[in-house]
């Protein structure tokens, strides 16, 4: 007497959930440019890694005899798998059943997934597309005969959302339209990316937006990445999904496995003491011309290491990951091309988000800094710039890893601070300025009526701004010990290789997860 009848039947149910939503659904899948969801996982994880968990979860249907007459999976794939070696969870809805809307199965494997990458204290990768919920066109029921929903003392569905960010890296894509839950999914990671030609991500689709405002409006326009590059809803976009592997990929060889881990070091070819000419001179001595800050950064960080998150919201703020002498960094900077580095409001909320990642995963954060002071006017105020600027404070206030600021050009105001962690080293460069106000304000300011006066008082500010300017001395603030040194731009690298040095007893001590307390 054996169990081969009950094996056979699990080895039909695993044959029927390899083929999904079937062929014909597949085959409308792929003429919208889309891969499936086993495609999908095939397309990041290293080979021969993924193993399925629930492979036969689902709905079946049997005759009389118990003989299976078919077999529909639940709607969403996951598994433990490796990428470059390295565990993690990977997990996604299934678009060619119910278009990605769960089904019971499904949704109950959503969730484990990130309870699962909590327990094994292992990265979690959302591959998301679909909606959060449907209706179901009958109930079949009697009035008041409906499904009553969970338990009151149901575990609330986004608790494992919330707690998988606390303890391990998270990363999701949106791959399609993307609406309800799943969108909140998206949000709820440390780094999300969206497709640039096939992915929308959307509160609710087209449908509910017509009927709520009278008006109609297609997916691209609701919630293309032409909308959400600029909303911060999500961090990069692809052109393509091979491209969103990569960049999935190369986010997570940045980070820890889980917070209990150091970042991975990797060896380093590059000569730790690199010392670059364009550094010299990239600044201009013209205070009003700008120049290229990301260019500071590659000159500084390992070749080719500087990975940027977040280019196109809050654009005046430069925030990414790079290593320096193979150890992950965060890299913090003001790009002058935009407000001249001011602090905007969608700019603070972008440094708090990423000084928040870099704290949750013991990445020691290196600010290069030319930051005029927070943006003013109309719009700065309607956006509660200081509001959320004082929360990026808070933050860095809160903040436990090391920091080191290299003061490029401006410090000025309270936005200053916001490039300067507790404890950190700080570094200045000649060309480097500070006060209450740039030069620029307190003339305004202080020479108000005497610019008044004046036959031409552009003219007659303009010979102010530069009197004064011309008086700064770059030596003032090393010779008073505000900073702990003056440096030859040319230097920057093997300095702040020297303080990766100093700091690795720190970044030891600095595991587990961060908490903090509350921010305005």
């Amino acid at each position: 007497m054996s169990w081969q009848k009950e094996v056979e039947g699990i080895e039909q149910r695993r044959t029927l959930a390899q083929q999904l939503g079937g062929a014909e659904a597949i085959a409308r899948h792929h003429a919208q440019g889309r891969l499936t969801i086993r495609e999908r996982m095939a397309g990041l994880v290293d080979a021969d890694s993924f193993r399925e968990q629930g492979p036969i979860a689902g709905h079946s249907e049997t005759d009389a005899h118990g003989e299976l007459q078919s077999f529909t999976p639940g709607n969403y794939l996951l598994g433990f798998a490796q990428i470059d070696g390295r565990p993690c969870v990977v997990g996604g809805e299934d678009f060619t059943l119910r278009g990605g809307s769960p089904s019971s199965a499904g949704l109950r494997k959503s969730v484990y997934a990130e309870e699962l990458a909590t327990q094994f204290r292992m990265p979690l990768v959302r591959f998301l597309e679909g909606g959060g919920g449907s209706v179901p066109r009958s109930s079949g029921k009697t009035a008041g005969g409906g499904e009553g929903g969970a338990p009151v003392n149901a575990t609330p569905r986004f608790m494992s959302v919330m707690r998988v960010m606390s303890h391990v890296p998270v990363v999701s894509a949106a791959l399609g339209p993307v609406a309800g839950l799943p969108a909140a999914r998206l949000v709820a990671s440390h780094f999300s990316i969206m497709t640039r030609h096939t992915a929308q991500v959307m509160i609710g689709g087209p449908a509910l937006v017509e009927r709520a405002f009278g008006r109609p409006i297609t997916k691209e326009d609701l919630g293309g990445p032409d909308v959400h590059l600029y909303s911060g809803v999500v961090d990069n976009v692809a052109e393509d999904e091979a491209e969103v592997f990569v960049q999935i990929r190369r986010f997570l060889s940045y980070l820890p496995t889980n917070v209990w881990e150091a970042a991975p070091v990797l060896p380093c070819t590059d000569d730790r003491n690199r010392q670059e000419q364009t550094l010299l001179s990239i600044v201009p001595r013209n205070r009003r011309r700008s120049y290229a800050m990301r260019r500071i950064v590659e000159c500084v960080v390992d070749r080719d290491s500087f990975f940027e998150i977040a280019p196109f919201y809050g654009p005046s703020q430069i925030t990414g990951l790079a290593r320096l002498h193979g150890q992950p960094v965060g890299i913090m900077a003001n790009d002058p091309d935009w407000y001249a580095g001011s602090m905007t409001a969608d700019g603070a909320q972008k440094v708090r988000r990423f000084v928040d990642l870099c704290d949750t995963f013991h990445l020691p954060i290196i600010s290069f800094v030319d930051e005029p002071g927070f943006m003013i006017g109309p719009e700065a105020e309607q956006t509660a710039t200081i509001r959320h600027g004082t929360a990026t404070l808070f933050a860095i206030m809160q903040s436990t890893v090391p920091w080191a600021s290299v003061i490029v050009r401006k410090v000025y105001g309270v936005a200053g601070a916001a490039h300067f962690g507790p404890g950190g080293m700080v570094f200045a460069w000649p060309s480097a300025e500070s006060g209450a106000l740039p030069i620029e304000g307190g003339v305004a300011v202080a020479y108000r009526r005497e610019i008044a006066e004046a036959a031409d008082p552009e003219a007659k500010r303009r010979e102010i701004e530069d009197r004064l300017a011309a008086q700064r001395s770059p030596y003032a603030r090393a010779e008073s010990f505000s900073v702990h040194d003056l440096i030859d731009p040319r230097r920057t690298r093997p300095v702040l290789c020297d303080w990766l040095n100093w700091i690795q007893p720190q970044l030891r001590d600095h595991r587990g997860p961060r908490s903090y307390t509350i921010r305005p």
